[in-house]
This record gives C-alpha cells, structure tokens and sequence, in this order.
C-alpha cells in the first residue's frame, strides 16, 4: 500500500509487478486512432502504454473507452502524460481519470514563467493531492527556450526545482538538446525518478530512435538495471521516424528499439550488484552525489 510520511509520498507506489517494464508513449503513433495504437503496442510485445492527453483527440481522455481497451488487449496504461499549461480544473479531472484506468504516474511539464498561478497551485496542492489520491505525480525536466532570449522559458525547470517537487520524470532527449551530460543528469535526479522518457538526438533533433544518436542511452539503461530503478520506461519518439501509417514499418521500428531496450537494460546481469545500496525512494534529502550546481532542463 502507497503511503506518505510527512508530507513526501513515497516512490514504491510506482514499482512494478514487471520489473523491467517497457511502455510506449501515445504521441509516438499520432496519427493513429487509439485502438490501433494498442493493437500495434500489444504486437511489438511492448508492456503497457503511456498516454498522453490531448484535450483535441476525444479518445485520449474516453474513461470508458480507454477501459475498454485496456480490457480487450490486456494492455495497462501505466502512466498518463498531462498536455502543457495544464490548468487545476483540467488537472483534477486527470487524477480522476488515471485512477478510474488504473494508472501509477501522472507526468507534469514545468509552467512558463509568466504562469505565477500555476506555479503556486503545483507547488502548494500537489503534495495534497498525492497524498489524498495514493498516486505519483511527476514533473519533467523543461524542454529548450528562452523568454525574451534572456531567461529560461519556464519556470520551476533546474536541477533544484525538480528535487523540491520530489518525483522526477526524466526526458533523455531534452537532456541531449541543452548539450548537458545524460549521465551526470541522472545522478542528480536518481533517488526521486519515477519515470523515464526514453529517445536520442540526432544531428540535433531530439525524440530520434534510441539506436540513432549521440546520447549513451546504453550507459544509462545499464545504469537504471544496476540501480534497481523501480518505474516504467516509455519510448517516446517522433512519428515520422516510426513511419506512421505504414503498419509493417511501424512494428519494424517498435522491435528494433525493443531489442535495444532489451539488451542494455532487461538482458542485463544485475545478480549480486547494484550500483546503489538501496530502491530509490523519495526523500527530503538531496543525494550526497547531486550536482547543485548543473540545471538539466
């Protein structure tokens, strides 16, 4: 049973029946409709799905028929994935939704820095809300951009800021676009990861497939293996590089990057070894080996 201790929710709410579970984000099929979405993840052999709310595509937001679905294929939607500038109202009835289907995590973007409403209701309510509804709610790190070509786009977006939140959910590419170390990255925000988004950059286009690119997603996924990280990982990549639309193609590229996952992370050896004495769990504490001074955003 999930629980909070004064005030900080506890991180094995979100550990897993599968240890080694692997998602698939709903943006990366857009463009299909949602059954077809999981009638592709079940194909590819994927573990569940990470949907993503899109206030645009009815479906996405269907209790009823995203039951419906996860009934027929058999298919959990671990974690829900809120679209940006989220506001409270909208928010509240995410939190419905991802409990109504059963879901574990629910992933934040950070709010602009002129969002000063949306700023104080994340910071204020959240642990409330965490606490009342026994779910994780995560923020992830800020994608690139700048307000006024002087100050960082968003708010609440540095290595510190994500610590306060206490759940981190880490999207490997935005980490590759600032040209920050992935590794160092993960170091910081290892005792309070409770989700990950996994894709490269290539030729400095972010959510490129993890076998194309110059991030050391290898290195990384051994290290989450070693560690015994206790969350989902999703894949989340552009369409275009699936080839959405042509089915063949799509669960070509679905296996491809499964068997990367496979080999760096699920194949791993991890008996008698951890790189970490213990499973992450969220602390007030920040870990001895988090770089203040290095703002992954």
């Amino acid at each position: 049973m999930p629980y909070c201790y004064k005030g900080v929710f506890v991180i094995k709410c979100i550990e897993l029946k599968k240890s080694n579970m692997l998602l698939l984000c709903t943006d990366s099929l857009k463009g299909y409709g949602l059954n077809r979405i999981f009638d592709l993840t079940k194909q590819a052999g994927y573990d569940g799905i990470d949907l993503a709310i899109d206030y645009n595509l009815y479906d996405t937001y269907n209790i009823k028929y995203i039951k419906t679905l996860i009934e027929q294929y058999q298919l959990p939607v671990h974690a829900v994935s809120a679209p940006d500038e989220i506001q409270p109202k909208r928010f509240k009835h995410i939190v419905e939704l991802s409990k109504e289907i059963g879901a574990k995590v629910i992933i934040l973007q950070p709010p602009k820095i002129t969002e000063f409403k949306l700023q104080s209701y994340l910071k204020k309510e959240i642990p409330k809300i965490r606490e009342k509804e026994f779910i994780s709610i995560a923020l992830e790190n800020a994608p690139k951009g700048t307000f006024l070509g002087i100050l960082r786009e968003h708010a609440m977006s540095n290595t510190q800021d994500l610590k306060d939140f206490k759940h981190i959910s880490l999207d490997t590419a935005r980490i590759g676009e600032m040209q920050k170390d992935l590794i160092r990255a993960y170091a910081a925000f290892k005792k309070f990861l409770v989700h990950v988004h996994l894709s490269n950059v290539y030729h400095g286009k972010k959510y490129s497939p993890p076998t194309e690119g110059v991030l050391p997603l290898e290195s990384l996924l051994t290290k989450l293996r070693q560690d015994k990280y206790p969350g989902a990982i999703a894949l989340k990549i552009l369409p275009r590089h699936l080839k959405v639309g042509d089915d063949e193609t799509v669960l070509e590229e679905l296996g491809r990057a499964k068997k990367f996952f496979d080999k760096y992370y699920t194949n791993v050896d991890v008996s008698g070894e951890s790189s970490s004495d213990a499973t992450p769990t969220a602390s007030t504490e920040a870990p001895a080996e988090a770089p203040t001074e290095q703002p992954p955003a």
